[in-house]
């Protein structure tokens, strides 16, 4: 588990690729620069297998897929005027049924076909 993340009924903490690098350096053994070379090789393979549109699964964790939204019509909240918003890829992530069971101790969670 990664040091300095919050617990239960304390303040959330964002973590940073530093805390990410410093965890891997601390459990995994490697160097400083090694632990920070390792995990922006992780990243920058997740963001080119989602720029190519490929799906990203880590096991136990969740699955990231590039979803396309089409072209539709939104309005402008404050004026009422209609606008048109282009066709877009969209992030989507899907947590494992083991992550939402950490997530949610003692319950009953059915595992989703997809994830």
């Amino acid at each position: 588990m990664l040091e300095g993340v919050a617990g239960p009924g304390s303040r959330m903490k964002t973590i940073t690729r530093a805390n990410l690098a410093e965890a891997i350096y601390t459990q995994v053994g490697l160097s400083r620069n090694e632990s920070a070379a390792l995990l922006e090789t992780v990243l920058e393979r997740v963001s080119a297998a989602l720029e190519a549109g490929e799906s990203v699964k880590i096991s136990a964790f969740g699955s990231f897929v590039v979803r396309q939204k089409g072209r539709r019509v939104g309005r402008n909240p404050k004026t009422g005027i209609e606008v048109p918003i282009l066709p877009r890829k969209v992030l989507a992530f899907r947590p494992s049924h083991v992550l939402k069971a950490r997530l949610n101790p003692g319950q009953a969670i059915e595992p989703d076909d997809e994830a």
